[in-house]
């Protein structure tokens, strides 16, 4: 191949590359249009504001703003470190979100035997039941919580009387507050998470389960062989996602779920952070935790993800 012809096959695969997009993008213009909206808000409201981490190492001052403000390196998590309940919250905080994904199949499974419901107003009525309390706002799911767990009138205890067992103060019971918080979220999200699943399984080819069912197969193997192969992308995927919130709990939840009672297992890094950061002012310092929080996340996601493409071959990247 002389030099002329070698310099010049670059440059028609250039060009060819660039025809290529150009005629994708005007053909396909339409689906970009639609994507523009949320790009943007990704761009403005998620990656705009990082450069905000930039405070974690700061003494942020707000007069002076993040590049006029002093630069004091990793003292803000030394600090944190440091802080005499910080195993404390670690603990706490894990012991929530590992509950968490103790529950995780339970959307799974919920999914699964809905999908097998053939009697098609049941099936509406059931997913209707389960739909609505995800459309609640937290105040009035925890504000439902405390009215069905209190101990002079609410219906738990009235049954627990009424079987001949002692009233109980749930709320005051430290050892409770932990599956408290994470049953009435697992019945708040049931029927929500289960709706990526059935959608899954509507995907799966009718051939598939007709097949299965001639080789005389049962509902419960057709499910157990056939469908939940079909949607196990879908479920690793799922379940990657919420490992990648490993540290992160919601503060708004725990506040209206605390008391003097509960308080030594409900604080947790996310109300901690709430404290010093909107009430205390502490914006730096608050800053820090954050970025330790969401760096550990992502390296539990990093390890989980790795993991995982070498049992399934299937992972978030």
């Amino acid at each position: 191949m002389s030099k002329a012809s070698y310099l010049a096959q670059p440059k028609t695969t250039v060009y060819r590359k660039k025809g290529y997009v150009g005629r994708r993008l005007k053909e396909s213009w339409q689906w970009y249009v639609l994507l523009a909206p949320a790009l943007i808000y990704i761009i403005i409201f998620a990656y705009g504001p990082m450069y905000g981490v930039l405070m974690a190492f700061q003494k942020y001052r707000a007069s002076k703003g993040i590049w006029g403000s002093k630069w004091i390196g990793f003292e803000n998590f030394i600090r944190f470190f440091n802080y005499p309940n910080f195993w404390k919250m670690i603990r706490n905080t894990l012991s929530i979100t590992l509950l968490s994904l103790a529950t995780f199949p339970c959307s799974i499974i919920f999914a699964l035997f809905l999908n097998e419901i053939t009697q098609i107003r049941f099936k509406k009525v059931a997913q209707m039941v389960t739909y609505i309390p995800h459309f609640l706002s937290e105040v009035v799911v925890c504000s439902l919580v405390i009215l069905m767990l209190d101990r002079t009138s609410g219906p738990i205890n009235n049954l627990i009387a009424l079987l001949g067992g002692e009233r109980q103060a749930f709320m005051g019971n430290p050892d409770a507050f932990s599956s408290i918080y994470v049953l009435s979220g697992l019945w708040q999200n049931l029927g929500w998470n289960a709706v990526l699943y059935i959608s899954a399984l509507a995907s799966i080819p009718n051939e598939q389960i007709e097949a299965a069912r001639i080789d005389g197969a049962s509902r419960f193997q057709i499910m157990r062989h056939v469908n939940l192969p079909g949607i196990m992308p879908t479920v690793v995927i799922t379940f990657l996602m919420q490992v990648g919130r490993i540290m992160t709990v919601g503060y708004t939840k725990i506040l209206l779920l605390q008391n003097d009672l509960n308080l030594d297992v409900s604080s947790v890094i996310s109300t901690y952070t709430y404290e010093i950061g909107i009430i205390g002012g502490q914006y730096s310092y608050s800053a820090a935790i954050g970025l330790f929080n969401n760096v550990i996340n992502i390296v539990v996601l990093l390890l989980v993800n790795k993991l995982s493409k070498k049992i399934t071959e299937v992972g978030l990247f």
